[in-house]
């Protein structure tokens, strides 16, 4: 990726970060007013559409998670492809590094969250909760920094957190699936021999793709696997380099960029982060699914980023990038213990019920808070500003 085009990139998940933040506050202050009964009776609002014989019936929460995120994922699918492909993570040199990062930083927090909550309890099946970075409020962190940080950190944080997001695909794909329904799966497999098709007849019109992409998702949605992974393969199918022309790829991420960063993502956090704050005490902390959530976001993330890049640079695996201290991936390594979008829907993946997403949400939001403190004051404060401006 071009060096302006990923400045650009940076600067949009910087400013949809922020907005994160003040989404989630919103939806917090509306759950503990006068306003609560308000937005919980919007969050329930059964919405339905019927076409023929198909039907699909659900509250408008599931309609965001199992519908906007869609759209979230297929972004994300977009990103990791051109990244792949012919940006950050299309060289060895460059993938070593964050790959590494990312899988200690997914693996360190599981471990922690499972040693809190026991491997055979029914809280087990939350592991991967701590596992997840929201790159868009880590980098709303980092923009807080100004130009204090270099580059080289906020592309190294980026990396990692793609890895990352391949990582909960991944997860999500094979542990958090519903029972299985084959005639839908069957539906689905047609539709992805639909895309490739259109891929290898080199049909570069997005809508085709967009067309097919529905019916997946529509028979994603009914066969027990999670509806978002169909936004994964249809990023997937999209065509990235198209000759002399304009490239479908880049100009879906581009146009499709600020809708979810400014409205997909918001809408996420405004329906999951509201959470009562009524009768909540240290305590309530205290429990071992909030404490592993939190544990592992604070304790694990910054233990299985920064240990594993380490043992990486010092083993001979990897570089350290130019001009970044070892106090500044320290910093990155906190900041990748701020969960918050991904961890809150992996947590609607692992838990039913309002007491068990409270305490989810009890976790993610105090591990994210404190990952986002602790990682900010370690670059503010313990970086020093006339060498972070050097390396600039």
């Amino acid at each position: 990726m071009p060096v302006r085009a990923l400045k650009k990139f940076i600067d949009s998940e910087a400013t949809g970060g922020l907005i994160l933040m003040a989404t989630a506050a919103v939806a917090l202050i509306f759950e503990n007013s006068a306003l609560a009964y308000i937005y919980d009776q919007l969050l329930t609002l059964p919405v339905a559409v019927n076409i023929g014989a198909l039907s699909i019936d659900k509250p408008l929460l599931l309609w965001i998670n199992d519908g906007l995120m869609a759209v979230f994922f297929f972004l994300v699918g977009l990103e990791i492809k051109r990244e792949v492909i012919e940006g950050q993570l299309s060289s060895k040199e460059q993938v070593i590094l964050p790959a590494i990062g990312a899988v200690g930083g997914m693996a360190i927090p599981a471990l922690i969250f499972l040693s809190i909550t026991g491997i055979d309890t029914e809280l087990a099946n939350g592991w991967a909760i701590p596992a997840a970075t929201d790159i868009a409020f880590a980098l709303g962190v980092l923009a807080l920094l100004g130009n204090r940080i270099p580059t080289a950190i906020k592309t190294l944080l980026l990396a990692i957190a793609i890895f990352d997001d391949l990582g909960a695909i991944i997860i999500i794909a094979a542990f958090y699936t519903a029972d299985l329904s084959f005639p839908s799966l069957a539906g689905a497999a047609v539709a992805i021999a639909g895309l490739i098709a259109l891929n290898r007849a080199g049909v570069l019109r997005v809508a085709p793709y967009i067309m097919v992409g529905v019916v997946l998702w529509v028979f994603v949605l009914k066969s027990g696997v999670h509806a978002t992974l169909a936004g994964v393969v249809l990023a997937l199918a999209i065509p990235l380099r198209a000759g002399d022309q304009k490239s479908p790829l880049r100009a879906v991420e581009h146009s499709l960029h600020p809708y979810v960063a400014y409205g997909v993502l918001p809408a996420f956090a405004f329906a999951n982060a509201g959470v009562s704050l009524q009768g909540f005490s240290i305590a309530s902390l205290m429990a071992p699914l909030p404490l592993g959530i939190a544990a592992g976001l604070v304790i694990g993330k910054q233990i299985g980023v920064f240990g594993s890049v380490l043992l990486a640079v010092k083993f001979g695996i990897a570089r350290r990038p130019d001009g970044v201290s070892w106090m500044q991936i320290y910093g990155l390594s906190c900041l990748a213990g701020i969960g918050f979008t991904m961890s809150l829907f992996i947590g609607t993946l692992a838990y039913a019920g309002p007491e068990m997403m409270a305490q989810v949400r009890y976790g993610v939001l105090t591990g994210s808070l404190i990952s986002a403190f602790v990682g900010y004051s370690v670059l503010r404060w313990l970086c020093p500003e006339k060498a972070t401006r050097a390396t600039a």
